[in-house]
């Protein structure tokens, strides 16, 4: 079977949680902590921006997929907000893992949502050729933007 979307965009998802995860159980204040919100940071830019551009877009070309892709795009906005938020505070505050917790909730539902109801809508709108050929869009550009956004 060949791979689609769905495919590679779970496996960057398992990414998030797995950061997410072990972001909250860091020390404040240490190298690791500091590394797993870098690493955090590039994997959801580099996600958000190719799966906008290769699930959304495609998506926002049919009227039934205006609501749930509008509804996802805000919901990138929001992780966005709260990752900024996170650079501009000091790594060892109250208030710094509390807005790390605020992100990883924020993380687990907005991936939650897409895999159980904007996959499933998606997949009714997409073809299987369209599928197939956005999963090695998808993974391309992903792949680049990890690139970029690890030597900025």
């Amino acid at each position: 079977m060949t791979e689609t979307i769905y495919d590679a965009l779970r496996e960057s998802h398992a990414i998030q949680r797995s950061l997410c995860r072990r972001l909250l159980r860091s020390h404040a204040a240490t190298a690791e902590r500091t590394a797993l919100f870098s690493q955090l940071r590039i994997e959801l830019a580099a996600h958000e921006a190719a799966e906008e551009r290769y699930l959304y877009v495609p998506m926002l070309m049919h009227d039934a997929g205006l609501d749930a892709s509008r509804h996802a795009l805000h919901e990138h906005h929001q992780l966005d907000e709260l990752v900024e938020e996170l650079q501009v505070v000091h790594k060892t505050g109250r208030s710094w893992m509390a807005t790390a917790r605020e992100l990883s909730a924020k993380v687990h539902h907005h991936l939650r949502e897409e895999e159980k109801k904007f996959f499933q809508l998606s997949g009714k709108l997409l073809t299987d050729t369209q599928k197939r050929r956005l999963a090695t869009a998808y993974r391309r550009d992903r792949a680049r933007l990890l690139k970029t956004l690890a030597e900025s």
